[in-house]
């Protein structure tokens, strides 16, 4: 059994409350890994000027392995504005410290598995054919480009000159050549070949290890001609190379709707950086919410799994706390696949599954309860709680 050294993040807000409740899991688990804390947040972008120090880098490039809470992003008016003011006026920006990150150690293959469990009653349900309700069981897993669309960071507010020549050479900016420079907003989404078939590439050896029998291209080809339409080429190109998979696609709007009235046909999808933000929030909210929703962003050589949920600063001082740590936890179990202990990753899970299927132990979100602290009153656990049900049933 291998030993490992985890880069331990916790961010901002809850990310600091659920982080360490999955490492106890992971430790019952046996797990066998030591966990080095790193800074990372917005209280590093206040007072350094950096969201994503030197430090942590030069951790995580040593260790290559990171678990990752929550982080608080602001608009940039909001950033600036909360600058330690010896350094305002030193051309400082803010950018997303996962973004950074992901662009940094090239995790370019953001992975998020919506799954439901049994019992859980934030469960998507629907009026079944012959009357009643029914049930229907939700297991995709999103495929989502980390590092390049309409996420790259390439964008203005009054784009310098060359920008606008460039951009003028295209016919269809004729219509925006009279607006001034400071009324004018350019973002790009960038698609390049190589990293989306490798996208796709390991979405279908997903789908193939874990048995499910569809890939589904999530996109807008037909008006996003060059960037969807590459995405979808390169996946009929590469479903020649796995017969026994189905290769479906849909334009990212229609599957919006889809979801909600057949999601249990669906396996694997394949979507660019913000088509794949959205349909996983999506599929989310069909399986439990952001509670539920945990992630992995993948590259060739380092790995960081977080949930997909934000800080929720509001909850973060609430005492005792009430956050859902499953989707930290459902992280956690991801990590365990990722480097090969695969068991210690199902038996994670099973805990779970356990937990959500007896019922007796329920965090605010799962009893439909508007945050706060009067839940207990209600029936609500705690995050220790929930975190110890799972234990026990480890």
């Amino acid at each position: 059994m291998a030993h490992y050294t985890i880069v331990s993040m916790p961010g901002d807000g809850i990310g600091k409350t659920v982080l360490p409740e999955s490492i106890k899991v992971l430790n019952k688990a046996g797990f066998d890994a030591d966990y080095v804390h790193a800074d990372i947040g917005w209280n590093f972008w206040c007072s350094e000027g950096n969201a994503l120090p030197d430090r942590t880098v030069k951790l995580l490039e040593q260790h290559k392995l990171g678990l990752f809470g929550a982080i608080t992003s602001k608009p940039k008016w909001d950033a600036d504005a909360e600058l330690d003011p010896q350094l305002k006026g030193k051309g400082l920006v803010y950018y997303s410290p996962i973004v950074t990150m992901r662009q940094k150690f090239a995790l370019d293959l953001c992975v998020r598995p919506c799954r439901s469990f049994p019992g859980n009653p934030l469960n998507f349900v629907r009026k079944g054919l012959a009357g009643g309700f029914e049930e229907p069981v939700v297991d995709v897993v999103i495929f989502r480009q980390g590092t390049e669309g309409s996420y790259a960071g390439v964008e203005w507010t009054d784009p310098p000159q060359n920008v606008r020549e460039a951009f003028a050479t295209h016919p269809r900016f004729k219509g925006f050549a009279a607006a001034k420079g400071k009324d004018l907003a350019i973002s790009t989404r960038i698609v390049t070949r190589d990293a989306t078939r490798r996208l796709i590439r390991e979405a279908f050896e997903y789908a193939k290890n874990f048995g499910y029998k569809s890939v589904t291209v999530a996109e807008k080809p037909n008006v996003l001609r060059e960037t969807s339409g590459m995405i979808e080429a390169e996946a009929k190109l590469m479903a020649k190379d796995y017969p026994g998979i189905a290769l479906w696609s849909v334009n990212i709007d229609a599957i919006m709707m889809w979801l909600t009235k057949n999601p249990e046909e669906y396996g694997v999808f394949v979507c660019e950086n913000l088509f794949g933000d959205i349909l996983s929030d999506a599929f989310a909210g069909l399986v439990g919410g952001l509670g539920f929703a945990a992630s992995g962003n993948i590259g060739a050589q380092y790995a960081v799994f977080e949930p997909s949920h934000g800080s929720a600063p509001k909850y973060e001082k609430l005492s005792p706390s009430i956050v859902n740590p499953i989707a930290m936890i459902l992280s956690a179990a991801m990590l365990c696949d990722h480097v090969g202990e695969r068991e210690k990753g199902d038996r994670i899970r099973g805990a779970v599954a356990e937990v959500v299927k007896e019922g007796k132990v329920r965090c605010y979100d799962m009893m439909r309860l508007p945050g706060g602290p009067k839940v207990f009153e209600k029936g609500a656990c705690t995050t220790q709680q929930m975190t110890e049900a799972i234990l026990a049933k480890l």
